[in-house]
């Protein structure tokens, strides 16, 4: 997924760039079909609005960034791992990795049994790994995966060619793992930032989650800031946002929400497969179209591409693109 900002008018979550989820990937490992790898991306190195660098401190000391993990399909988290940093000293931070379970996984907090704790940050261009048992981690900045034209985007999809973030850095977050630590059938992923509540109350704020890519910002609409503090638990009540922002209103009510598929508006289904808990990883469907009397998938219908799309921009595509089941991609 990608999930670039998500704060209001494509800034960052409370104003802080180091609050902001723009990626989140699950697959095997390479190699070891006995252990899975979990990243979460946050912290773009550049805004766009208004245009410019953003802090060099990679991560936010008072935040907890979270891999929520649901093993049981009601989309609430039974597993969660939780990583805080230090407060730079000298340019440095370091990392603690807790993993919590139970209600405790379920809520809000950085409490649960410590993995790892004084893992260092990497800044620079070599990558120091924390290893610990079955757990390998690293933290640091690296360069944006992302494709994504921007300019062309902010202006009604009038394609540019340009990459945006093809110099654009941002902070990951690695975790591998052994695949017996997600449990033994399908697991929900998806990842969120959290800061301490305003005031003199005690408790945390999610200021940002994500799992399908570009729920924000382009899709929540006017209800963004209610999508960035709800739980996919929740997500029913965007479903009708989505749709329209998806199809456009004159499509909206000729499509509905398939009554059997429970799965939450923003976590991904992870498949267990034969090499691991996200080997075949699937994105759920939510909406289902009436053709002819005959319910398809939404995303069964035939996608011509924009007529406008330069020739020379790499997605172009010549002629309709059908997207079939299989076509469908992991994380």
């Amino acid at each position: 997924m990608s999930h670039h900002y998500s704060g209001p008018d494509f800034g960052f979550p409370r104003g802080d760039a180091r609050l902001d989820l723009t990626d989140l990937y699950a697959f095997p490992k390479p190699g070891d079909a006995g252990k899975s790898i979990l990243i979460m991306d946050v912290h773009p190195s550049a805004a766009k609005k208004p245009p410019g660098p953003t802090t060099a401190e990679p991560f936010a000391p008072e935040a907890i960034y979270e891999l929520k993990i649901d093993t049981d399909g009601d989309a609430v988290a039974n597993i969660a791992y939780r990583v805080r940093f230090s407060a730079s000293k000298g340019g440095t931070q370091t990392a603690t990795l807790r993993r919590a379970e139970g209600a405790q996984a379920a809520g809000a907090g950085d409490g649960g049994q410590a993995i790892l704790e004084g893992a260092p940050v990497s800044t620079g261009r070599e990558a120091q790994v924390t290893e610990v048992g079955n757990y390998r981690f690293f933290a640091g900045w690296r360069s944006d995966p992302f494709f994504f034209d921007v300019e062309g985007a902010l202006n009604n999809l009038q394609f540019t060619g340009d990459d945006y973030f093809a110099d654009k850095d941002v902070c990951s977050i690695v975790l591998e793992l052994p695949n017996s630590a997600l449990g033994s059938k399908a697991v929900g992923l998806w990842a969120r930032t959290l800061v301490p509540a305003d005031g003199a109350g005690v408790g945390w704020v999610q200021a940002d989650r994500g799992a399908l890519p570009a729920l924000t910002p382009f899709l929540a609409g006017e209800q963004n800031a209610a999508y960035l503090a709800g739980e996919p638990a929740d997500d029913a009540r965007f479903v009708a946002v989505v749709e329209v922002r998806l199809l456009g209103a004159n499509h909206a009510g000729r499509h509905r929400v398939d009554p059997h598929l429970r799965g939450p508006l923003d976590c991904e289904g992870l498949g267990k497969g034969s090499d691991g808990p996200f080997a075949g990883a699937v994105r759920g469907y939510l909406i289902q179209s009436d053709k002819g009397g005959k319910r398809t998938d939404i995303n069964d219908a035939t996608v011509s591409p924009f007529d406008h799309v330069p020739a020379e921009y790499p997605t172009a595509t010549q002629g309709p693109v059908q997207i079939r089941r299989d076509d469908r991609v992991p994380v």
